[in-house]
């Protein structure tokens, strides 16, 4: 069996990620663009398919590991009966490449370590051709593609793998770096590893230091707030929605995903938490991002980008790898890109909104894409839809996102009343007015008390929860506390929140999943607004306990198994945690401010 999902931990440089698993292997590296081709694969596969392990040999090691505060400087250590070994690792930028730097330090005794080097690129295809530079690094090269091991013990080849055995003494330290670039470039100088290592840990602790998030859950908030940064381009702005693909959201199952892309439906919530804990750069980017990603013609705006905003992410699979925990097929792209969904006009016209209200200073190619795309849901909010967790069942009339067309409709008609902005408000509002009566006579089923998942059924759906934190109907409505009481008797297992039935295979797909994470946390803003702190808390507490040693979470949770599943770390669920520790933290949070009327 593969590691648990759990068992890894992130580190990255704002350009890639690597997954750290628990016993010092990393599984799980991307060429320095989160959505290129991948150097090691063994999350995918088994071992051969690619990775990098430095580790104490002992098979008794007992084995801890964190974060250096406010960075993301892993720290594992390893303690054996002949002594303990600490592995420091993180990951940098050079000379427009990236630098992964692992540190082994002897803490105490002296400690047999092992360290095997299995590159293979494009998701597992390829062995590169290895040979030594005059310097003794090493060079790892297929195609464009290239890699430079520098290790200061003494290597050799076995069974296309790199391997060294050695030990380290308390005091003593040996640094290991392996940098990517491409293979048509001459390999960069030597550069001082330990010294890049420190100063990495210094840039993340000066910018963690700008967080705004105090009190009880600041702990975890601060974290998230880091793995956001993690999953961030620092050039164009995008932030990934997680660093894996094909992480099976039903183990065994083909419920798997490439989620290496930028969906348009985190924007207000990503804002949301980025704005409220201080991080007006970051939010900034996105914004730009944002506008950059859609501009063109309405009609073509999709409800994901690459990290750059490129359209073109063609769905295909890979037959060579077997998938996490034989979960296949292994996908790369995604074919979701070509939905229609029109919950992602509301989510784009309210993060805009959002940045207004929040004083930062508007910007006219913004307004002018905005009222482009609210033109655009006055033609075809009445049309079937995709729906918001992507179906491939095919298009319905679904309720939510019938309720974010109302909402496309509403924050543009706020911002010109608000912000002095022009626009067509009378014929927008009567159309705002229109979509609000269909959606309460069509979406509501009086026989269930509840709204339901679209028109005509009787099929409870968690993104219903999202009508009053957007704000279409008051918390206090009888018809949303008869949602929240359906979703809670419905939808809940083990004390967590399904998105929608998935059991019944109605959704195009084979059945079953686990409990999806953001979903719970809706629920727990919702008892925020309806005054249920004490059921808001002891939900958020049960969510955070499912984070894991060093505080990821991803997509969704099995209850049964008790163990995370899906793409991890999972920018959608760590923008929900942050949210509603903010909710629970502040006498107005981010709920409260997109739920308000006025």
């Amino acid at each position: 069996m593969p590691s648990r999902i759990e068992d890894y931990a992130v580190i990255g440089n704002c350009e890639t990620v690597a997954l750290v698993g628990r016993d010092g292997s990393i599984d799980w590296l991307c060429c320095p663009r989160f959505d290129a081709a991948a150097c090691f694969a063994a999350l995918l596969g088994a071992p051969e398919h690619g990775r990098w392990l430095i580790a104490a040999t002992a098979s008794d090691a007992r084995i801890s590991r964190r974060y250096r505060p406010g960075t993301l400087t892993l720290e594992t250590d390893f303690e054996t009966p002949a002594g303990s070994v600490r592995v420091t690792d993180c990951m940098t930028r050079r000379d427009g490449g990236a630098e992964l730097i692992r540190l082994v330090h002897g803490l105490r005794g002296e400690v047999a370590m092992v360290m095997e080097l299995i590159a293979r690129f494009e998701y597992g295809m390829i062995v590169p051709w290895v040979s030594q530079l005059e310097d003794g690094r090493l060079s790892l090269v297929a195609g464009a593609e290239q890699l430079i091991l520098d290790a200061p013990v003494v290597t050799h080849g076995e069974g296309l793998t790199t391997r060294a055995e050695f030990a380290v003494a308390a005091g003593q330290t040996l640094a290991f770096s392996l940098g990517w670039q491409p293979s048509y470039r001459p390999p960069p100088p030597r550069f001082d590893v330990a010294g890049a290592l420190e100063q990495s840990s210094r840039d993340w602790a000066t910018w963690s230091a700008g967080c705004q998030a105090h009190g009880r859950w600041a702990e975890p908030i601060l974290r998230s707030l880091i793995t956001l940064k993690a999953l961030t381009h620092h050039k164009t702005g995008g932030i990934v929605a997680a660093a894996t693909t094909s992480l099976p959201e039903h183990l065994g199952g083909s419920r798997n995903w490439d989620y290496r892309y930028c969906w348009l439906r985190d924007s207000t919530f990503t804002l949301q938490a980025l704005l409220a804990s201080g991080f007006h750069d970051e939010a900034h980017a996105w914004r730009e991002w944002l506008v950059r990603a859609v501009a063109g013609s309405p009609d073509q705006m999709q409800i994901m980008y690459g990290v750059a905003g490129e359209r073109r992410l063609n769905e295909f699979d890979l037959p060579q790898l077997p998938g996490y925990a034989a979960s296949s097929p292994v996908r790369i792209g995604n074919a979701a890109a070509g939905q229609v969904q029109l919950d992602v006009y509301g989510e784009v016209l309210d993060s805009l909104y959002q940045f207004r209200r929040k004083g930062i200073p508007g910007w006219t190619p913004a307004w002018d894409l905005e009222t482009a795309l609210v033109e655009h849901v006055a033609l075809i909010w009445n049309q079937p839809d995709d729906g918001i967790w992507e179906m491939r069942g095919g298009p319905r009339h679904f309720t939510h996102s019938k309720v974010m067309a109302w909402v496309a409709l509403d924050r543009a008609i706020r911002s010109c009343e608000e912000f002095d902005l022009g626009g067509a408000t009378d014929r927008w509002r009567e159309l705002r007015q229109t979509i609000h009566d269909e959606v309460c006579r069509e979406g509501f089923n009086v026989a269930c008390n509840s709204f339901v998942q679209f028109y005509g059924s009787t099929a409870i759906d968690a993104s219903l929860l999202l009508i009053p934190l957007v704000g279409f109907l008051p918390p206090d409505d009888p018809r949303v506390q008869g949602t929240i009481v359906a979703v809670e008797t419905q939808l809940m297992r083990n004390g967590l929140v399904s998105r929608y039935d998935t059991y019944t295979g109605g959704d195009g797909l084979p059945p079953g999943e686990g409990v999806f994470l953001a979903c719970s946390f809706w629920l727990a803003d919702n008892y925020v607004l309806q005054n249920r702190i004490d059921d808001a808390t002891h939900l958020f507490e049960r969510l955070l306990a499912l984070c894991n040693d060093v505080g990821l979470i991803s997509e969704e949770y099995d209850p049964i198994d008790r163990r995370l599943l899906g793409n991890f770390p999972q920018a959608f669920s760590h923008v929900a945690l942050i949210n509603t520790a903010l909710n629970l933290s502040r006498a107005i949070g981010p709920a409260h401010e997109r739920a308000a009327g006025d």
